[in-house]
């Protein structure tokens, strides 16, 4: 999968895209990527990719044109996908980055600066996405977590596959609690259950660990799950059998 990374400060992505899991998915081919800096595209003297916004206000803006020519310089794959970072987008969740690994074979991540970007940048853009309500000082720190949240799900990149089946939001709820050794840890011990062997008793109590955690943290996922299980009985009920 190729990715292509629009911003003004491409050595900000040097030492984490060489290291762990993302150095190891791009030294195996699995995914490429590539930094194109707008600033490159600048048509004066100074260089410059940003101005005053029209009508007034506090801070600059970054200027269209540098944007519009570092995107179109790139090879356009025919499953692409142009993301701006923006806290005016919508919230990362593991089913984007499900849908960006699985449905496209090229990312275009434009990162922002300064107040934003000019409205007009949005004509090249296909989604708009956010880390989270709030404002940060650059858009490369939440295109970085959008590389690893999709990265890591490609095929490869985790030794093994099976572990990302069994994590947290993968069914809609939080992962269960886990232990290693030792057994006793400061009078804190291990639940029996996971030392039983009993493996279909360590499902259920993982389960239900999962349901009161979502609960307890996030009644948010945990209530959209309860609509998504009370919509599955319905269909299984209306399905007919055989």
């Amino acid at each position: 999968m190729r990715f292509d990374l629009v911003t003004l400060f491409p050595d900000f992505f040097a030492s984490p895209l060489s290291s762990g899991l993302l150095g190891k998915a791009f030294s195996k081919a699995i995914a490429t990527v590539h930094c194109t800096n707008p600033r490159d595209f600048t048509t004066d003297k100074h260089h410059r990719v940003d101005d005053e916004p029209y009508g007034g206000g506090v801070g600059m803006l970054m200027k269209p044109e540098p944007i519009f020519a570092a995107v179109e310089s790139l090879p356009a794959l025919p499953r692409r996908a142009v993301v701006l970072m923006t806290p005016q987008g919508k919230p990362m969740h593991q089913a984007m980055f499900q849908q960006f690994a699985i449905d496209y074979k090229q990312l275009v991540i434009i990162c922002g600066h300064y107040e934003g970007v000019d409205e007009r940048v949005l004509n090249l853009v296909t989604q708009e996405v956010s880390l989270g309500d709030f404002v940060l000082t650059c858009g490369e720190i939440p295109a970085l977590a959008l590389l690893n949240g999709v990265i890591r799900l490609l095929p490869g990149t985790v030794g093994k596959a099976e572990s990302l089946k069994a994590e947290s939001f993968e069914d809609g709820l939080l992962d269960f609690p886990q232990y290693t050794r030792p057994a006793v840890f400061r009078e804190w011990d291990v639940p029996a259950v996971l030392l039983s062997g009993n493996h279909q008793a360590i499902a259920q109590w993982r389960k239900a660990q999962q349901i009161e955690r979502t609960r307890d943290r996030r009644p948010d996922l945990y209530d959209q799950w309860l609509e998504d299980q009370s919509s599955q009985e319905s269909y299984d009920s209306e399905t007919p059998e055989g």
